[in-house]
């Protein structure tokens, strides 16, 4: 096979290669997660968070295939975002920003790293407080990481979008929680963190997408958002905005100097993936983004807001759809939880919990641990979720 050929042919988990940028890009971003939970503290800078984060990335990705003839991308796949209490998303401030961590906040960290165009996202949420999650912020990061682990069995080859939408539903409401609206959880393919098969967060006539079938060898960035509150999440303020990503099918002659300038530094560092606007000329920067945005250059991802009081909570998982089963690749472990709400009048979402994760190999037997391309990092929380029940 020609180089021209082995490029035209798209890359996916029937390749070895392909499967260890995937799992190396995960331990990166697993340990990244890691760096920022244990930094979450009171009085801590939020942008200082982010922008750790976001180095710890950079350096690692940095030190790998440092020695090889072809360049391989690689780096920060998503930028690292703090959003606090009711704030749903997306928060990444500028460095100007002063806004700092209180305790007792919920805090949600979401991040991603690619090697090679192959993407590792998680999302987490932590409580900034010491000793065990009660009340309703357990309640709500129990809705969350029950229906994460829900989602972990139903994405599976066979099974349906609606399947996995309906269910965390569900899951949800047996919390006495709403799953946020508007979140979508997309296959990945190499240099596409977004790709056409959806998962929807909540069905209703406004949004809609394709049914859609998972297969083998698809990967799923799995993204679970829970709300105390009515889960019609709004954007309060557009100047909170920081992150985009560039709209590759799309061209226009902008207008402003300063525009040109500021797309001219995108399209040269960050063609694909998103970024934050840290990252440009920091001066110019506002400026010109708005004139890239309002001509669809620039894909904005909004910060989002619930009601204030309201507390919502974030898990977000990279899962490899391979022969053997699910192998959920992304995952931080949970503070423990003591949820005023329990699951165990809830027969449906019990029995959904009991799947098995992996597929078994005819004839019995133990899989043995430590198998060449079997990953130690971040392996999936088996059965119940760390939650003491009530």
């Amino acid at each position: 096979m020609s180089d021209d050929e082995r490029e035209e042919k798209e890359l996916d988990l029937t390749s070895p290669e392909v499967v260890t940028k995937y799992k190396g890009a995960a331990e990166i971003v697993n340990k990244a997660l890691q760096l920022v939970v244990s930094e979450c503290k009171p009085k801590a800078k939020i942008v200082d968070l982010c922008e750790k984060g976001d180095a710890f990335i950079k350096e690692q990705t940095g030190n790998m295939y440092k020695n090889v003839k072809k360049k391989i991308e690689r780096g920060v796949a998503f930028p690292t975002c703090i959003s606090v209490n009711n704030t749903v998303c997306h928060f990444s401030p500028l460095s100007s920003d002063e806004t700092i961590l209180e305790e007792g906040d919920m805090v949600k960290i979401d991040m991603g790293c690619h090697i090679d165009g192959f993407i590792a996202v998680v999302a987490h949420t932590h409580v900034v407080q010491g000793g065990p999650v009660t009340g309703r912020a357990a309640d709500v990061l129990a809705a969350a990481n029950t229906a994460a682990e829900v989602a972990l069995r139903l994405v599976r080859p066979g099974r349906k979008n609606s399947d996995v939408t309906e269910a965390i539903q569900k899951v949800a409401a047996a919390y006495d929680c709403k799953i946020v609206e508007g979140v979508l959880s997309h296959q990945m393919k190499q240099f596409v963190i977004d790709g056409n098969k959806v998962v929807l967060s909540v069905s209703n006539p406004d949004t809609r997408v394709d049914d859609a079938e998972f297969e083998e060898n698809e990967v799923y960035s799995i993204d679970i958002v829970t709300s105390t509150g009515e889960g019609k999440p709004k954007l309060l303020d557009e100047k909170q905005t920081t992150i985009y990503k560039r709209a590759v099918d799309k061209s226009y002659n902008l207008k402003m100097k300063a525009s040109r300038f500021i797309f001219s530094e995108i399209s040269q560092k960050f063609p694909i993936m998103p970024f934050t606007a840290r990252d440009l000329e920091e001066k110019r920067a506002r400026l010109g983004l708005v004139e890239c945005v309002n001509h669809d250059l620039l894909q904005p991802y909004p910060v989002l807001h619930e009601k204030p009081g309201d507390l919502v909570a974030h898990i977000k998982f990279t899962v490899l759809l391979m022969p053997n089963g699910s192998d959920r690749i992304t995952s931080h472990a949970l503070q423990e939880l003591t949820p005023a709400k329990t699951i165990e009048d809830e027969p449906e979402i019990k029995t959904w919990l009991a799947l098995p994760i992996k597929t078994k190999k005819k004839g019995g037997g133990k899989k043995k641990k430590g198998k060449k391309g079997e990953s130690s990092q971040a392996e999936p929380m088996e059965g119940e979720p760390n939650v003491a029940e009530s």
